[in-house]
């Protein structure tokens, strides 16, 4: 197999567990050195640096406002050498009620088998209006 091949098969892997509910096939694909920028400029929207960083500054505050089981399914994955893009939708409840069903574009550059950048474009609004802003 390619890089190109070796990557979206990767990837696929990771949001065939995604789909699932189950996030640690991405964690585990995550450089020590990730950048993940979020796109826009709501209370969300940065640059995360490092695995360290992305969980306890975006994942563990995201994920502490999540109801219920939240999924992500990829609808398509183009992969040309070490660029991995992921048009992928998410869905879950907020403890408040409210849904969560974003739209996203991943464009995720890899290395030795990790991410090392990720960049998400979303529906920033919603995110704006569907969570409360993280506490930093």
């Amino acid at each position: 197999m390619s890089v190109t091949d070796d990557n979206r098969q990767l990837m696929q892997d990771i949001f065939d567990g995604l789909a699932r509910g189950d996030a640690r096939p991405f964690l585990d694909t995550l450089d020590e050195t990730t950048v993940w920028r979020l796109t826009g400029t709501n209370a969300w929207s940065g640059v995360y640096t490092g695995k360290t960083a992305i969980r306890r500054d975006l994942l563990t505050p995201l994920f502490a406002q999540f109801a219920d089981q939240y999924v992500n399914v990829a609808d398509a994955i183009i992969a040309e050498g070490d660029t991995v893009v992921v048009e992928c939708r998410g869905k879950v409840t907020t403890k408040t009620g409210k849904r969560y069903d974003n739209r996203y574009c991943w464009v995720c550059r890899l290395a030795d088998g990790k991410i090392v950048s990720l960049t998400e474009y979303m529906d920033t609004e919603l995110v704006a209006t569907a969570l409360e802003p993280p506490v930093r």
